[in-house]
């Protein structure tokens, strides 16, 4: 048996057997004697969550006294003095004191390092900062009305910002704090499960909370980015004038501006235009008179271009090397724009290509949904067919044609005594056979058709 067992080790282990080459030889002592290696990295890894954790903990001792400020110097005193109406004060403050319980309870379980157990504690009320974001440019506009309007909130609110534990801080630079905070949780925590062990009883609970964090995240940066949007398209309705200047629409949005060269057809001089670009829009303007008494700085809307209507390309050879030239292709007009600025009509032909090919895949894919959503037209094939009756008259069948008592066949339509005006064949639906026995009514004799003739 021992020599039997010995052998193919033997031949195993040849190297001219190619099975045990010198790489593998290599890898195999590394693997052996590196144990050392591995333990190595599972202290690096464990010094990383440890520096993250120092870290979470740290700026949420800083986020929450921060919170407090708000609560205590504000929500609480505001609301015992009566300065500002409860509705006007929710507002303002919304969900934040609720904010303020979940957190110290969070802070609580960091302090005492059970951070699968917080973070699985805190997430279920994630809904809060969700609404807190929602209200937040509601929130900032009620409160800059107030600070005009209501001088004794405006005296209150200097007050409280001149307290030593504010720092210099003021309520415009609080009230943001939970969206700023939700992206800190984002990055913290998953670098916190990166360097946690899978088999770590808070693995499973860090990686819930990093996935229902980056939810939340998600959420306010589309806000953000709305809200962002929502000034830029405001800034630039303020800039038109004219009644036709509505650039505020749903679903807009602002892409960019900027001076461009319209190059005319004719051989007529170049003029200068301002060009506003939206998602599905292109507007051109020309600058008020510069000594107009009110409108100097503004801009006189021309014409609009819809996008999905248009088509752009590049022009070369034209600018001799210096900027460039784009043709924008409409069912009404060819538009030439161009620009000394190599880098900007490059930037320009870029945004006019992703805005008309976000806006025509848009439309293909909306019109593939409401072909599925059409509900199909019944095809004459598949419709029950109806026996076609001759009006030949067949032998030995009394029912083909309408006879009278000499044997003349009634063709007109009012030849029978008391059917005048009547057609001299009616077709209707034969009853059904299993109602006919129920019925009081005459029987009528089955036959293979789904119709009779009366």
């Amino acid at each position: 048996m021992s020599a039997s067992y010995q052998t193919p080790m033997k031949r195993h282990l040849t190297a001219s057997d190619g099975l045990y080459t010198p790489t593998a030889r290599d890898v195999q002592l590394k693997y052996a004697a590196g144990g050392a290696t591995i333990e190595e990295q599972r202290a690096r890894w464990e010094r990383k969550r440890i520096r993250t954790a120092k870290e979470l903990v740290e700026t949420e001792q800083r986020y929450f006294e921060q919170l407090e400020l708000v609560v205590v110097y504000f929500v609480e005193i505001l609301k015992a003095k009566g300065t500002l109406q409860p509705d006007t004060r929710d507002a303002i403050f919304c969900t934040i004191k609720s904010i303020h319980s979940i957190n110290r309870t969070l802070l609580s379980n960091l302090e005492d390092g059970m951070f699968g157990l917080g973070f699985d504690n805190f997430c279920p009320h994630l809904q809060l900062y969700t609404t807190y974001t929602d209200n937040m440019e509601h929130a900032v506009k009620v409160l800059q009305e107030q600070i005009k309007k209501n001088k004794r909130f405006a005296r209150f609110k200097k007050l409280q910002e001149s307290r030593p534990e504010f720092q210099g801080l003021k309520l415009e630079d609080l009230l943001p704090l939970p969206l700023k905070r939700v992206h800190q949780y984002k990055h913290l925590l998953r670098d916190l499960t990166e360097n946690t062990s899978p088999d770590s009883p808070e693995f499973q609970q860090l990686t819930s909370a990093v996935k229902a964090v980056s939810e939340v995240s998600q959420h306010v940066q589309d806000q953000a980015r709305r809200h962002e949007n929502y000034l830029q398209m405001l800034r630039v309705q303020k800039l038109l004038k004219g009644q036709r200047s509505k650039v505020l629409a749903p679903g807009r949005k602002y892409i960019r501006e900027g001076w461009l060269t319209t190059v005319p057809s004719k051989g007529e001089e170049l003029k200068h235009k301002m060009f506003f670009l939206f998602s599905d829009i292109l507007l051109m303007a020309k600058p008020c008179h510069p000594l107009h008494p009110v409108h100097s700085d503004k801009f006189a809307w021309q014409k609009a271009y819809p996008l999905i209507e248009g088509t752009v390309e590049k022009v070369f050879g034209h600018t001799k090397s210096q900027g460039g030239l784009i043709s924008l292709t409409f069912p009404e007009e060819k538009l030439l724009v161009m620009s000394n600025d190599q880098g900007d009509i490059n930037d320009w032909y870029r945004c006019l290509s992703a805005a008309i090919g976000q806006l025509r895949s848009r439309s293909v894919v909306t019109q593939r949904k409401d072909n599925l959503a059409r509900r199909p037209l019944r095809s004459v094939e598949k419709a029950t067919p109806m026996k076609t009756f001759s009006t030949t008259p067949k032998s030995g069948s009394k029912r083909s044609l309408n006879v009278d008592e000499h044997g003349k066949k009634d063709t007109g339509a009012n030849s029978h005594p008391g059917n005048e005006g009547a057609a001299a064949k009616r077709i209707r639906l034969a009853p059904n056979p299993t109602k006919r026995h129920q019925d009081a009514g005459p029987s009528v004799e089955q036959t293979g058709s789904n119709c009779i003739i009366l």
